[in-house]
């Protein structure tokens, strides 16, 4: 294989993250680095296509560096930075800003999404956010990714963008000293160790939970105490029927699937395990021991947050630390970048 192994993946800080955001992704971040040599991003960055309160931006990065490592994240074995402080990320975008086509961003469902109907309206660093993902990414030339459903497309982009890099200085990179029948840059994976759990909102099954949804009641947040999840659990909508003893049981029946979905995440087993143990019981018996299951899962992280926010000084030392570490590995890249392309430098 031309390129080691490196997993790459980043959080926003956006606030409020929340039980999503432990199972989708900080909670396989924590078992990939058993098995890969990782790197860990708070992209903030991407944070600032939507304005932020600059004094908040800054708590987030903590807040979202505190998940990190109160979840078991080891920054001494793997590299855990905030996006800002490695300028190489914004120089590669802009270099993969000249290499992808208009055509390839507008197909991007995300910005779709998000600008809605305010597309006029929409920050350029909203519509450009693929070539920068790509570009955190590919700076490292990192070889998997672990990617949600709604980020599969942005990668596809990245490996057309690396494609076509490739491609256009095949000549360079070969007269540069890189073999151009591996190409400069990696085709990154998207890194599967089983399907990350799509957990939904506890007021609308329908709807995957959000930071920016009105509703507290609706996600359970990870600075929540013991008594604010098992409420939270109390009050999430359900419908009159006892769970079934099987997963066709659940087709049309979204929030049930939500909160079988939750414990089975949160338990490490498989939803028919679930349903095999608690088949036939009703959402009173349920919802209780889904609420134990939740606080004994995730207290010991909100704790351990807490510590870690009290001293903004460590988290601090830690992004540092990763900065510089990152910073070792993406400025040589960026350097053939520049030879690739033809700047001096």
């Amino acid at each position: 294989m031309a390129f080691k192994p490196l997993v790459f993946s980043g959080v926003q800080p956006t606030g409020n993250l929340h039980l999503g955001n432990y199972l989708g992704a900080i909670k396989r971040f924590v078992e990939m680095q058993k098995t890969h040599d990782c790197i860990y991003c708070v992209v903030d960055l991407h944070a600032v296509t939507v304005w932020q309160d600059p004094a908040e931006l800054k708590t987030q990065i903590r807040e979202v560096t505190a998940a990190f490592l109160a979840a078991g994240i080891d920054p001494a074995a793997h590299i855990v930075f905030n996006q800002s402080q490695v300028a190489e990320h914004a120089e590669l975008a802009w270099v993969f800003n000249c290499v992808a086509r208009m055509g390839w961003l507008n197909r991007m469902t995300q910005f779709k999404e998000k600008a809605g109907k305010d597309r006029e309206n929409a920050s350029v660093g909203l519509f450009a956010y693929p070539t920068l993902m790509a570009a955190d990414i590919l700076v490292y030339r990192a070889t998997h990714v672990p990617v949600g459903e709604d980020q599969k497309q942005h990668l596809e982009l990245a490996r057309d963008i690396a494609g076509k890099f490739n491609t256009d200085f095949a000549a360079s990179i070969a007269a540069n000293g890189h073999d151009p029948e591996d190409g400069f840059f990696p085709q990154p994976e998207p890194l599967t160790q089983g399907p990350a759990p799509r957990v939904m909102s506890l007021r609308d099954g329908t709807k995957k939970m959000s930071k920016s949804d009105p509703s507290d009641y609706s996600r359970i947040a990870l600075a929540d105490d013991a008594d604010t999840i098992a409420q939270k659990i109390r009050k999430a909508r359900t419908d009159p029927d006892a769970l079934p003893s099987e997963l066709e049981g659940l087709k049309g029946r979204a929030e049930a699937e939500n909160l079988v979905t939750i414990f089975a995440a949160l338990a490490d087993r498989t939803k028919e395990d679930v349903l095999r143990e608690y088949g036939g019981a009703q959402f009173s018996t349920f919802k209780p021991a889904l609420a134990d299951l939740a606080v004994a899962t995730l207290s010991p992280v909100t704790g351990r947050m807490r510590d870690l926010m009290a001293d903004p000084a460590h988290i601090d030392s830690v992004l540092k630390d990763g900065g510089a570490r990152a910073s070792a590995i993406a400025r040589p890249v960026m350097d053939a970048v520049k030879d690739i392309v033809g700047f001096l430098r």
